[in-house]
C-alpha cells in the first residue's frame, strides 16, 4: 500500500488541477471564507484554464531555447578548440542569477516593448546556469574506458558526441532542465506585471483588491504545476539513467 500511495497521491493532485482549472466554481464555497465585503471567491476576469496553459507555454518557449544554448556551450567548451572559452561562458549563463527577475523585466521592456518577450527574455537568463552547469558536469565526468572505446571503434567526433556522450550525460542534463523549469514556473507569475499572460495575473489581482482567495488560488496552480512537473521530469530521468546504466553494462 505505501508503494502506491505517492503515485495516488499525484493522480489525486492532477484530478483536482484539471478539476480547478477547468471548472474553478465548484470550489467557491472553500475560497468564499477568504474574501471580505462579497468580493468574488474565484477569479473572473479571465479563465484559469487559459492563463495556466499561457503560463506554461512561456515556460515551455523560455526552457527549450536555453537548454539549446547551455548545452551548445556546453559542448563547445568541453572541446579542445573551445576549452580556452570555458570562462566567459560561465560569465555569460551567471548573467542571469545575477540581476533580480524585475530588474531583467525594466531593462528588457524599453528595447521589446511589453508582454510576453520581456518574460521570455528574464526565464531564458535565468534556466541558463542550472542546464550549464549540469551539461557541463555530465560531459565532463564520463566514464574514461567508455570514451576510448568510442574512439577504438573508430567514431569520429560528431559521432561520440551524439551516440556516446549526450546519451550517457542525459540523466544529469535532465536534472538541469528539471531545475530550471520549476524556477520559470515560479519566475514567470512577475511577467504580468509587464502585460505577459501568466498565472500572475490572479496572484496581482488579489494583492490589488485585498483577495486573499485570488492569491491563494493563483499560487495553489504554479505549486502544484511545479510538484507535477518535477516529478515527470525527475522519472524521466531516473529512467534514463536506468537505461544508460544497462546499455554501457
Amino acid at each position: 500500500m505505501k508503494a502506491w500511495l505517492p503515485s495516488l497521491l499525484r493522480l489525486l493532485l492532477v484530478v483536482l488541477l484539471v478539476a480547478f482549472v477547468t471548472n474553478p466554481g465548484w470550489f467557491e464555497p472553500l475560497l468564499k471564507p477568504l474574501t471580505e465585503n462579497g468580493a468574488p471567491a474565484i477569479y473572473n476576469q479571465g479563465s484559469l484554464l487559459t492563463l495556466t496553459l499561457l503560463h506554461l507555454r512561456t515556460v515551455l518557449i523560455a526552457t527549450v531555447a536555453a537548454t539549446l544554448v547551455a548545452v551548445a556551450l556546453a559542448i563547445l567548451v568541453t572541446r579542445p578548440a573551445g576549452a580556452e572559452f570555458l570562462p566567459l561562458s560561465r560569465s555569460l549563463v551567471n548573467i542571469g542569477q545575477t540581476f533580480p527577475p524585475v530588474a531583467v523585466l525594466a531593462l528588457a521592456v524599453p528595447a521589446v516593448g511589453f508582454g510576453e518577450k520581456p518574460t521570455l527574455i528574464a526565464l531564458f537568463l535565468y534556466g541558463l546556469l542550472p542546464i550549464f552547469e549540469n551539461a557541463l558536469t555530465g560531459l565532463t565526468t564520463l566514464p574514461a574506458n567508455v570514451i576510448e572505446a568510442a574512439r577504438g571503434a573508430g567514431m569520429t567526433g560528431w559521432q561520440r558526441l551524439t551516440k556516446v556522450e549526450l546519451p550517457l550525460s542525459a540523466p544529469i542534463i535532465l536534472g538541469g532542465i528539471r531545475l530550471s523549469v520549476v524556477i520559470s514556473l515560479a519566475t514567470a507569475t512577475i511577467g504580468s506585471t509587464v502585460a505577459a499572460k501568466t498565472l500572475g495575473e490572479v496572484i496581482i489581482a488579489g494583492l490589488l483588491s485585498n483577495n486573499l482567495a485570488f492569491v491563494l488560488q493563483g499560487g495553489l496552480i504554479v505549486a502544484a504545476l511545479a510538484v507535477l512537473i518535477y516529478d515527470g521530469l525527475s522519472a524521466i530521468e531516473r529512467y534514463t539513467a536506468r537505461r544508460m546504466g544497462r546499455e554501457t553494462e
